[in-house]
């Protein structure tokens, strides 16, 4: 299966050019900081955008050039350079403040914009210049709030709410489209049914609309990118300890170290936490450990190695029922219905990294292999409806344990040329992978006979005896998908003023599936194939107006395989379909201001034949209509900002197996809004203050129970007591408002945190 890529890897590795040489260097502002997402660019010749740490490489044959750099908010750089065959150090461009600009202090402010990003084209490319709306949620502003989980970060990212995941998974609504499996790291699927960490985290990007063109099969409302931390050629160590209300206990470690001079670097994260919660017997245990290596083979040739070993126990709690269309208004926030005692979660993640990336020229070649080991547990007993009377309310409970295999292979040719005045970025890529997939289930019997019980709502928290077993419809199956891709794409500049961006992709995803029950074997073989077309008009080079077209498709399995059986069998793919129109402009480097409307069909969904209720046809469809609105960066030397505006009408478009014609998709508020704001009050002292809002959304796409809106602030104090000592406060929910925030259903409503401290001390040596 990887013989074609591997070849690739030989081939790039091993095929000399004539003569080459490595040019390389960092890119700074005038105080010393790095600059990220300027455009380095060796005339005539390749060019390149400085990662997060400023630096750049580029591989030339020796001659003279000029070197040109220039990045938002900056004057631009030029000179000329001469670079020979034995090469040289790592140069250092210092690029000065436009002079448009007013007094900018770049040291003090915290950095909550993203310049570039490489996860929604494959390569390095202006957020302004990609025909698609992207909230980056980036490490400085991670650190700020203490976000430690994908449910914190989604807080702030217009478009996206976070379900409650029974309590035991992140389970994001991306455009009115909820998904499990659309969580990728490093542009790679991670979609196993866990709470991931950000301990080892760069930054989040969560690219919105249908991505197939990039991802493959699936994120029909978007996916959800993980960027994590790679090893770098300059020294650093860092110790985080944390600790707060409720127990909360966490500490995280990054380390990293440049060994045999720039021959090898290593970088070391970890963390570990021990927090109960508001809810009783709230606990969460986790840890993680993540290394990588990173070392240049010779001058063209960069090889990165990583591993990741996470582990994830918690409690599963599945909040409280509802009575009378809304939350159930009697129960204390922190009460726990069901048995906490039989109610565990554990996820055990194995995940290894491999890339070879070759910069030859104008020509980029890069090799990227993910495997991943899951091994996830969980059990619960938790809720149901209430009676009339309100004096009872039903539980019952079961157990799943999943176990994955993952492998993927991912090549990319990238490619620069010029035919007259018109440039191009061609990419060119093949994907291979494989999963394996073994699923068993069993239902709880309380007292080793019945399904489910009745507690007194005075007292819900219930300790009878619970069996677990196989039910007559319990699932015990394994699945086997193996997924073979080619694609294409142009970025092209026609003039200053015109970019455009078309790609196709094709999946053959073939899916077999073993229920070990009967032993009955099925399997289903999809032909994808998914176009992407974007045009971008640029008046000025900060400032962007767009149109984009997607469409990404969802097998009959679902998003994690859990079911192959006749009917679905024969079922077409779901496809997702989005209309998409957007505005970007970088006021200056650290402001930038992104607004997108949008239409997304989703399509062939299920439906009962009204004339033969046996038969189920594919003719009901989703609909989203919605706009949004982000704001990111310094508004002033001493205030900086993130945060937007989010509207979303997401409504049943023609009816479904689960709902008529008109109904409201779960889980979507109709709007949301969220800025989080931190103010240099004194040179060493500085404040936060966030506010959320959310719209009411129905728990059920029945529509019969309602989540009520509310408005919760957040705010937090920082102090830097030396250059390397910074000491923070961060306080949750501020007025102790008492509010719900998410749900699994009608009768699985989770209350929101009651009001929380947090203390953090960061230390750098």
């Amino acid at each position: 299966m990887y013989r074609l890529p591997m070849f690739f890897v030989l081939i790039s590795l091993y095929a000399e050019p004539l003569v080459s040489v490595r040019y390389q260097g960092r890119v700074l502002d005038a105080s010393g900081r790095p600059v990220s997402g300027a455009l380095v660019v060796l005339t005539p010749g390749p060019s390149a955008s400085s990662l997060t740490s400023g630096e750049f490489l580029l591989t030339v044959a020796p001659g003279s050039y000029r070197l040109d750099v220039t990045a938002a908010g900056f004057e631009a750089y030029s000179k000329p350079v001469v670079v020979v065959r034995d090469g040289a150090g790592p140069v250092e461009v210092m690029l000065q403040v436009s002079r448009m600009m007013t007094t900018v202090n770049v040291i003090e402010a915290p950095d909550y914009v993203a310049a570039t990003t490489s996860t929604a084209t494959k390569t390095p490319t202006q957020l302004v210049d990609i025909p698609q709306s992207i909230t980056v949620v980036s490490r400085e502003l991670i650190k700020d709030q203490l976000m430690a989980s994908m449910a914190d970060v989604v807080r702030y990212t217009p478009g996206i709410t976070m379900a409650q995941g029974e309590g035991h998974r992140d389970a994001p609504v991306i455009r009115g489209n909820a998904t499990t499996a659309d969580f990728y790291v490093n542009g790679v699927r991670d979609d196993v049914q866990y709470f991931r960490d950000l301990y080892n985290v760069e930054r989040v990007e969560a690219v919105k609309g249908p991505n197939a063109m990039i991802f493959g099969r699936g994120g029909g409302g978007g996916v959800i990118n993980r960027v994590t931390k790679e090893a770098a050629f300059v020294p650093f160590r860092e110790i985080m300890l944390q600790g707060g209300s409720y127990g909360n206990k966490r500490v995280t470690t990054d380390f990293n170290q440049p060994l045999f001079g720039d021959k090898l670097a290593f970088r070391l994260n970890g963390a570990y936490e021990n927090s109960d919660s508001f809810r009783n017997y709230g606990n969460v245990e986790r840890y993680g450990i993540a290394p990588t290596v990173t070392m240049p083979l010779g001058s063209e040739t960069r090889v990165k190695l990583g591993y990741e070993y996470f582990r994830d126990q918690r409690v599963v709690d599945r909040g409280i029922p509802s009575f009378g269309g809304k939350p159930l208004a009697s129960a204390h926030r922190s009460t726990f219905f069901g048995n906490p005692l039989e109610s565990p979660s554990d996820a055990g993640v194995h995940l290894g990294s491999a890339t070879i990336e070759r910069q030859q020229g104008k020509l980029n070649l890069r090799n990227s292999t993910l495997f991943g080991s899951y091994d996830k547990f969980y059990q619960n007993v938790f809720p149901g409806a209430v009676n009339a009377a309100a004096t009872l309310v039903s539980l019952s409970g079961y157990n799943t344990g999943t176990q994955r295999l993952n492998v993927f292979n991912q090549s990319d040719a990238t490619y620069q040329l010029a035919t007259g005045a018109v440039r191009h970025t061609l990419l060119a890529g093949a994907e291979f992978g494989r999963q394996a997939t073994d699923n068993l289930r069993q239902t709880a019997y309380f007292n080793g006979t019945a399904t489910s019980i009745g507690a007194p709502l005075s007292n819900p928290t219930d300790f009878t005896p619970v069996t677990f077993r196989q039910s007559a419809t319990d699932a015990n199956n394994g699945a086997v998908s193996n997924i073979a891709a080619g694609y294409v794409q142009d970025q092209v500049s026609i003039t200053r003023f015109v970019q455009l961006v078309g790609g196709l992709r094709f999946d053959r995803f073939d899916l077999r599936f073993l229920n070990n029950r009967n032993q009955d074997r099925r399997r289903r073989v999809d032909h994808l194939w998914s176009p992407r077309a974007g045009l971008v008009f640029k008046p000025v080079t900060p400032m962007s107006v767009y149109l984009n077209y997607s469409v990404s498709y969802l097998p009959s399995s679902g998003d994690q395989f859990a079911s192959l059986d006749a009917t679905s069998e024969t079922l077409k793919p779901e496809k997702f379909t989005n209309y998409e129109a957007g505005f970007k402009w970088d006021i200056r480097r650290s402001l930038s201001v992104t607004s997108a409307v949008y239409r997304l069909d989703r399509t062939n969904t299920r439906t009962v034949n009204p004339n033969d209720p046996a038969q189920i046809l594919q003719t009901g469809a989703q609909r989203t209509k919605g706009f949004e609105l982000g704001l990111n960066g310094t508004l002033t030397s001493r205030w900086s900002v993130a945060g937007g505006y989010g509207y979303q009408d997401a409504f049943i478009h023609r009816a479904t197996a689960g709902a008529v014609q008109g109904a409201k998709v779960a889980m979507v508020p109709l709007y949301t809004f969220s800025m989080w704001n931190n103010y240099r009050i004194l040179q060493r002292l500085s404040g936060g203050l966030g506010i959320i809002h959310q719209a009411d959304m129905w728990a059920g796409i029945d529509n019969t129970v309602r989540i009520p809106r509310f408005t919760r602030a957040d705010a937090a104090v920082y102090y830097s007591l030396t250059e390397k000592l910074r000491l923070q406060a961060n306080v949750e929910n501020l007025t102790d408002r008492q509010y719900f925030s998410t749900a699994h259903s009608n009768n699985n409503i989770t209350p929101g945190y009651a009001r929380a401290v947090r203390m953090g001390l960061t230390i750098r040596f």
